[in-house]
């Protein structure tokens, strides 16, 4: 019987009701952790969890607005309270609401960067105390190829680029503890936040696709890997990374 690298671990995943974060659930499943898994969309949150279930997981489903402290607070205190621990983090809740720089507006703004960047600090100070008082833990922050820069991304490559900064921030603060902290920056992947940005058939998707060297999209899976990697003991001398799926988009030629 396989025994997984994740064997006896318990992981916080949020935005898992879709897209990338419900592949990371299903993987760290099939490593063998138990999961929290969090989302704001309540009933798709609900709705997969037969799907978390079926897989053969242990897992706590609870429904919080990672941009509200309070919300961050109660579903830490629900995960310590059913499992014991969190080992692991995976900060993969997020938004994109496109527009050129002149039309993002004040609300845009402040929304993207609440999810995007506040969620992960706010997820980030509440399970640290726990990791560091095992001396053990796990910090993936999932950002984005768009950190590079990004037509019409004003907002959400500001936000991604600012969760670089804090990556290698916490690495440093937190390796005394035995704390891992690393950036994970997904190229064009097959995910409905992708597709709501990018409809299949716009000529922008198209030369998205065209100009990534490997002339495909990535898939959600092949993202939950490389976390599941990152969330192993295999990777306890990374810390403070970022690493890009995308494909090979960061060394073409293409601005998309």
């Amino acid at each position: 019987m396989k025994v997984g690298r994740l064997k006896g671990r318990v992981a916080l995943v949020t935005g898992s009701a879709r897209g990338i974060g419900k592949a990371v659930v299903l993987k760290m499943i099939e490593e063998g952790a138990s999961v929290v898994a969090t989302d704001i969309l309540d009933c798709e949150l609900s709705q997969v969890l037969a799907e978390f279930i079926t897989a053969g997981g242990d897992v706590l489903v609870h429904a919080a607005d990672v941009s509200k402290a309070a919300e961050v607070s109660r579903l830490v205190d629900h995960a310590i309270q059913r499992f014991g621990a969190i080992d692991i983090l995976v900060n993969n809740a997020g938004i994109v609401r496109p527009a050129p720089l002149e039309a993002v507006s004040e609300e845009d703004w402040d929304k993207v960067l609440s999810i995007n960047m506040k969620g992960a600090f706010y997820c980030t100070r509440s399970t640290a105390p726990f990791m560091k008082e095992q001396r053990y833990g796990k910090i993936v922050n999932i950002g984005s190829r768009a950190s590079l820069g990004k037509l019409d991304r004003t907002a959400y490559s500001a936000s991604k680029a600012g969760l670089i900064g804090m990556t290698r921030t916490w690495a440093l603060e937190l390796s005394a503890y035995n704390i891992n902290v690393n950036y994970v920056g997904p190229g064009p992947i097959e995910t409905e936040l992708f597709s709501t940005a990018n409809p299949a058939e716009s000529k922008q998707t198209k030369a998205i696709i065209e100009g990534i060297p490997l002339k495909r999209m990535g898939k959600p899976e092949e993202v939950a890997h490389l976390v599941s990697f990152l969330s192993s003991d295999e990777a306890s001398f990374i810390t403070g990374q970022s690493i890009f799926i995308c494909g090979g988009l960061t060394v073409g030629l293409a601005h998309f």
